[in-house]
């Protein structure tokens, strides 16, 4: 048996933002390493997530997730192999998701890690389609909306990580019309041409509600909020009666200093018997065995597309996350220490 690495490096939050964050509020550094507790693993992360709800815990403000704490390490998804390991059931060499990401050396307790089947899909994908990103797609759309077959569908921010998964499992699923909105002509594109979409437009090239209307002349039955603000507005002024929307996310207000408006029109979710329901993946877990079923199968069948955006090595984590913000990314955006 090799001998364990003495350090690891990983980012800590140093100081709050207030608005769009930036690299003077965290810091890259050297902690040492130890062997194992026990019913702990010593995991040797390959990979992990950057995704948009990590700048609400940059803040102090109460959620529904505790705030990072100061000089300590950052957290969320993550992949890696297991190199040491006090915990019955995990072996030297298992591979593991787990929730201890931005750092290279995870100790992670055992009941917080969960072995993965790499025949399935590169390890990878269990921060994407077979991760919590998938299954906040998978638990939006089919519970939380209620999809039906034969719905027209919306999805806004539909080139990122969870909208794309959400806009093909739509179409897997026999939607009469799949629409998405996109940052950029070139994830535009992607959307059609990648990803199956009927029709997508690029919210920067007009106002939203008459490019959604143009998309979707006969309105939408299921509306996937990842953005909120104008998106929302538009997607209630599209509902047909007796629409659904799931609200995962608004991503245009994460980084705003003064309340952003909210709709104005939402007197319709009376006048057109409209249900909008927000949600967190964590009240969803059930579905996890049949999530992984589905989700594998239309992977290996190629039915679905899962892009990745990989930024290599875990000095440039925090441009990762950064870039999420952007909308830098198509699909999941990842930080690689496999280099």
């Amino acid at each position: 048996m090799s001998a364990l690495p003495t350090t690891s490096r990983e980012w800590q939050l140093v100081a709050r933002p207030h608005g769009w964050p930036t690299k003077d509020l965290v810091a890259l550094r050297e902690v040492p390493v130890a062997e194992p507790a026990d019913g702990r693993i010593l995991v040797r992360n390959t990979y992990f997530s950057v995704d948009p709800y990590m700048r609400g815990r940059m803040s102090a403000a109460k959620s529904y997730a505790a705030p990072y704490e100061l000089d300590r390490p950052m957290h969320g998804g993550a992949v890696g192999e297991v190199i040491a390991s006090r915990a019955e059931g995990f072996a030297v060499g298992d591979t593991v998701t787990h929730g201890l990401g931005w750092r290279e050396i995870a100790e992670v307790p055992a009941g917080e890690a969960r072995k993965i089947d790499t025949s399935l899909a590169p390890a990878s994908a269990y921060l994407g389609a077979l991760g919590m990103t998938g299954l906040t797609a998978y638990a939006g759309l089919f519970r939380v909306a209620g999809f039906q077959e034969g719905d027209a569908v919306f999805v806004s921010g539909a080139a990122g990580a969870v909208g794309g998964l959400v806009g093909q499992m739509a179409r897997i699923k026999g939607a009469s019309r799949v629409i998405g909105s996109a940052g950029s002509d070139a994830k535009v594109e992607r959307l059609l041409q990648g990803y199956g979409f009927d029709a997508a437009f690029n919210y920067k090239n007009g106002p939203v509600a008459e490019q959604l209307a143009q998309a979707a002349p006969d309105g939408i039955d299921v509306y996937f909020d990842n953005v909120g603000g104008e998106h929302l507005e538009a997607a209630l002024g599209a509902f047909n009666p007796k629409g659904r929307a799931a609200l995962c996310g608004a991503i245009s207000v994460y980084n705003a200093t003064e309340p952003a408006p909210g709709p104005n029109n939402t007197y319709l979710a009376v006048t057109k018997q409209l249900r909008l329901e927000g949600f967190l993946v964590l009240d969803h877990f059930d579905l996890l065995p049949r999530f992984v079923g589905d989700v594998s199968g239309w992977l290996a069948s190629g039915e679905l597309v899962h892009d990745e955006t990989v930024v290599e090595g875990i000095e440039n984590g925090f441009d990762a996350f950064l870039g999420v913000l952007r909308g830098d990314n198509t699909g999941k955006m990842i930080v690689s220490l496999t280099g």
